[in-house]
């Protein structure tokens, strides 16, 4: 008798078992998304969201990953440190969220990352690496290196005019004062000189102090760092001010720069990501990873820019990959997936990361560009 029972306990408990773990397999797997919807960062991050979540329904459309569907929770970082940190304990200990694929606020990454090591909750960001070696170990970046946007605009000024002396123009976010960084101590390889630095804030509504000030030293060009509306502010100070300056700036998001290019004309450039020059590229994987994104893209989205969007597409599939790289959704078995990602060839580049390299784009994958009667052209 006793025997019996003993059976019908254990097969009782095996079915619970089973049973709890076919709940679990159907269980969505939540991507947790802490972006910048509001504030200076809105036009970037909210195409960083777009692009998570496309991706996320075409993997969904396909059944998911080993059995699970995804599920994207948004919550709007304001473009503030303090505001994410708020975010992302709401999405840690309210939504339960199993993976971090947020945007491109790298100072409230930054603020947030003691908070997901703990919960030991990988994070696949837009922005740059926390610099704390117990919060990098658990965070990655689709963001190439800072120092390609700044070589590139470096290189064009080298090589295509005449200019010697530039000017930098910075935000006071960290992405913007790693280029700043870069530009400063790159310059003179380039045969170029930093006559004059200056920072502003993201809401200023003039930059002519500044820009007089690049003018007097002699800037024949300003490096212009940091996303926003000051992009156009610059460009409306310098033809107020007449300064015979080209202003080239940082990545960001085309419907941005229309309004600049119709200000300053041929004296105003671009770094420009794959994506946004798309049809110039040659034929091969890079243009046909673009591809299997912009294709959905542009169906749902027309013209409008893909860079930041694209992004966030690479965010999921190497997701997607590391955890079928793991065959677990486990927060550190997905972490050191991540690390064994080599050869994923994404819309911005081929990704390759290691233990000691979170970073995974590690060939310059930008243009510079400019844009004429409406188009993007590219130019070096």
């Amino acid at each position: 008798m006793m025997k019996h029972i003993l059976f019908a306990a254990g097969l009782t408990a095996g079915i619970a078992v089973a049973g709890a773990q076919g709940v679990h397999a159907q269980e969505p797997y939540k991507i947790g998304v802490s972006a910048g919807l509001t504030g200076y960062a809105a036009t970037v991050d909210r195409a960083w969201r777009d692009g998570v979540e496309l991706a996320v329904a075409a993997v969904n459309a396909k059944g998911g990953v080993m059995g699970r569907k995804l599920q994207v929770v948004v919550e709007d970082n304001r473009s503030e440190p303090q505001e994410s940190v708020t975010v992302y304990r709401k999405m840690l200990s309210s939504d339960k969220v199993d993976v971090f694929i947020s945007g491109c606020v790298s100072a409230g990454n930054f603020a947030a990352a003691g908070l997901v090591v703990r919960a030991k909750v990988p994070m696949m960001l837009c922005s740059i690496l926390p610099q704390q070696p117990d919060h990098l170990q658990w965070a990655f970046t689709t963001l190439p290196p800072a120092g390609f946007e700044v070589d590139k605009r470096l290189e064009y000024l080298k090589e295509k005019t005449q200019i010697r002396k530039i000017a930098v123009l910075h935000d006071p976010t960290p992405y913007a004062n790693l280029q700043k960084g870069v530009a400063e101590r790159n310059a003179a390889k380039f045969g170029l000189e930093v006559v004059s630095v200056d920072q502003y804030k993201q809401d200023d509504a003039d930059l002519s102090v500044q820009i007089s000030k690049a003018r007097a030293a002699g800037a024949g060009a300003i490096l212009k760092i940091g996303l926003g509306g000051t992009t156009l502010t610059a460009a409306k100070n310098i033809k107020q001010l007449g300064a015979d300056m080209l202003l080239l700036t940082s990545l960001e998001d085309l419907a941005v720069f229309g309004p600049v290019s119709e200000v300053l004309g041929d004296k105003f450039f671009f770094v420009a990501s794959p994506s946004q020059v798309y049809e110039a590229l040659a034929e091969g994987d890079l243009k046909n990873g673009i591809k299997a994104f912009l294709d959905p893209w542009r169906e749902k989205f027309k013209d409008r820019d893909p860079n930041w969007a694209s992004r966030g597409w690479d965010g999921v599939m190497l997701t997607v990959a590391a955890i079928e790289k793991a065959k677990s959704f486990e927060g550190e078995k997905l972490r050191a997936a991540y690390e064994e990602l080599t050869g994923f060839q994404g819309t911005t580049g081929m990704y390759n990361f290691r233990p000691d390299l979170h970073q995974g784009i590690t060939r310059n994958p930008f243009v510079l560009a400019t844009i004429e009667a409406g188009k993007v052209k590219v130019v070096q």
